[in-house]
């Protein structure tokens, strides 16, 4: 009878189970669906029909990550798998290629990674205390100058080992990789590059994609590691949705507000108003301040905080913002990495995977988790959290890097100082990539 009783307990237990919200037998029977329509052509390649399909593509590697041993623990889990799974998909030609075209469409042309990131940035702004928040700015430009300065140092090192003269693992290593990302950092370079040597810029551009996408690959495994420290050693990471060690003495606790579904509309509403204006500015009115170029993402974190700080934003708003981030960072992730994983070109990577240019990516990813870790701990921050913002947030491939980042560590309430990194930061390296290139070419 006893055993009887354990069977029936274990059998209610795994009916009760739930994967991304929907029982086994609903996600296989949904699964197969949308694959068989998939492959036979009947799903249309529009909005509903390729998110569908990345939905089911991002289900299913992230409950496969979720459950292996040491990956689970150390890699990322199953939002680093979605990414690099559906990476390995395309590689080898598994997903029909007008599907392939759709997805690129939808995270390409139609920016659903801004999208995402948009409602990110809101929610996470709004979500801290204003104190805090004009504190922890403050201090963040010093992390990220100590991740660059971490990197050079660990850089040069590295290419003393592999024969790479301090000058040139600065110009093609260190500058790239911590350039914040492809658009703001690898392109811009390439074109500094052309016009000082006089040099196709591609000469410089295929080499730079190319070691920042090992990087890229080293600083996701870095997150998802020292969220793993973090679980054991609490003393250095927070709440992962701030910086600053001494949060809990500023912040106040607040009354919980009732929300409707029109809080949570007006909400969205909200965070695309912010955007808009960031774009205002960024595109239009003030592109840029002493001839350096100011993102529209830069813009929107100011004007956020801003209106955050001088409390512009009713507190059922606030926390109906703070929900939508939630939902983003909890639901539509999976769609993004396997976006993420759908323009990462594996044969890119492959061709540039020699053990020099691995061990020189490796340590400038160590330099620069170290080096933000140090001074984020010298000017108030959390080590673990400085380390994954200012320093891993600025040596992976921008947005969507800062997006795969950020899953793999589980801090995605942080991603308005990983977009501090991937911008403000990046610009910085163009400022010292200018002085660089003057210099040695």
């Amino acid at each position: 009878m006893v055993a009887k009783a354990k069977k029936n307990t274990l059998e209610v237990a795994d009916s009760n189970k739930r994967y991304f919200g929907l029982s086994l037998p609903v996600l296989i029977g949904v699964s197969i669906v949308v694959l068989v329509a998939a492959y036979t052509g009947a799903l249309s390649a529009d909005l509903p029909g390729t998110f569908a399909l990345m939905f089911v593509i991002g289900i299913i590697f992230n409950e496969i990550g979720e459950r292996i041993p040491i990956w689970n623990s150390y890699i990322g889990g199953g939002i680093v798998l979605a990414y690099l799974g559906t990476a390995a998909l395309v590689y080898f030609n598994l997903i029909p290629q007008q599907y392939v075209d759709s997805i690129n469409l939808i995270t390409g042309d139609m920016d659903f990674l801004t999208f995402f990131i948009a409602m990110l940035i809101t929610g996470s702004i709004l979500g801290l205390n204003s104190q805090l928040l004009v504190k922890s700015i403050v201090r963040y430009l010093p992390a990220i100058l100590g991740g660059v300065a971490g990197a050079a140092i660990l850089g040069i090192i590295g290419g003393l080992v592999v024969g790479v003269s301090p000058s040139n693992a600065m110009i093609s290593y260190v500058l790239p990789i911590m350039g914040g990302g492809n658009g703001a950092g690898a392109i811009p370079l390439s074109q500094m590059y052309e016009k000082v040597t006089g040099s196709p810029s591609a000469d410089y551009y295929t080499f730079a994609i190319a070691i920042l996408t090992i990087a890229n690959i080293f600083a996701i495994i870095a997150g998802g590691i020292l969220n793993k420290i973090g679980e054991s050693k609490k003393n250095l990471t927070g709440n992962k949705s701030n910086l600053m060690r001494k949060a809990d003495e500023i912040e106040e606790k607040e009354e919980k507000a009732s929300l409707s579904m029109k809080d949570y509309g007006g909400a969205m509403v909200l965070g695309l108003s912010f955007y808009a204006l960031a774009r205002l500015f960024g595109e239009y009115l003030l592109p840029t301040i002493g001839g350096i170029a100011i993102h529209s993402f830069a813009y929107m974190i100011v004007f956020v905080a801003l209106a955050n700080a001088f409390g512009l934003i009713p507190n059922d708003t606030r926390q109906a913002s703070q929900a939508m981030q939630s939902f983003f960072t909890k639901t539509m992730v999976i769609v993004i990495m396997v976006g993420v994983g759908v323009d990462t070109d594996l044969s890119e990577l492959f061709a540039a995977i020699t053990f020099g240019n691995v061990l020189m990516a490796l340590l400038i990813v160590i330099g620069a988790i170290l080096g933000s870790a140090i001074v984020g701990w010298l000017v108030g921050f959390y080590p673990i959290d400085s380390a994954v913002t200012a320093g891993l947030c600025m040596a992976n491939r921008g947005g969507s890097g800062d997006i795969a980042v950020l899953g793999a560590a589980d801090r995605m309430g942080l991603v308005s100082y990983a977009q501090l990194s991937s911008r403000l930061g990046g610009g910085m390296v163009l400022v010292i990539g200018s002085l660089i290139f003057g210099l040695f070419l």
